[in-house]
């Protein structure tokens, strides 16, 4: 049995975290509402999370492309989509299992970027993302001290080049007494309070 890679099981618990996020969201709620990313409603918002750090998850691992039949599909229009996102979390977390998943470089649309950078981006996906999806859907999120040290490192990382695309707002002032997690939230232009 190989080594897994040290941030698999941070990739492992930042999915865990986000499939109970998903699980948390109240069947037969009105998914056009807004949501803490002005360009989503409700729905997209789900569908862009759902597709990305799942499916995208493990297509990453695998290097291979994300079919268009999923791009375009609302997974949000299949009663079961919160359990089935959850048991796709899970194939994307063992696709991570092997070592070379984490090696060289993914390809992102002609550009090659390293593996790991590409995973840590994931990572911060499914927690911020899940942080819009649980306050668009009036649900909670739970993230480990380790968790938003994490995000508030790839935060810091990735600002400048998020901000540039309008993935990230302005960083939020917060007061000293903000936690690990609310930092990273207000550094990536989402506002904890």
């Amino acid at each position: 049995m190989n080594a897994h890679h040290p941030m698999h099981p941070l990739l492992a618990r930042a999915a865990s975290v986000a499939a109970g996020v998903a699980a948390a969201v109240p069947a037969g709620l009105p998914l056009d509402g807004p949501t803490p990313c002005a360009e989503f409603d409700a729905r997209a918002l789900i569908n862009h999370w759902v597709l990305y750090t799942s499916h995208g998850l493990e297509h990453r691992a695998r290097r291979v492309d994300l079919p268009g039949e999923l791009i375009a599909r609302d997974f949000t229009a299949d009663a079961d989509w919160r359990e089935a996102y959850a048991a796709q979390l899970e194939r994307a977390v063992a696709a991570w299992e092997d070592p070379a998943a984490w090696e060289g470089d993914v390809d992102l649309g002609g550009s090659p970027f390293p593996a790991v950078g590409i995973a840590r981006m994931l990572v911060l996906e499914l927690l911020l993302h899940g942080w819009d999806v649980a306050r668009a859907t009036g649900g909670r999120i739970e993230v480990d001290e380790e968790l938003a040290l994490l995000a508030g490192e790839i935060v810091a990382e990735n600002a400048e080049l998020f901000r540039q695309y309008g993935g990230f707002a302005d960083p939020v002032a917060l007061l000293d007494t903000a936690s690990a997690w609310e930092r990273a939230l207000a550094a990536s232009g989402r506002d904890p309070r």
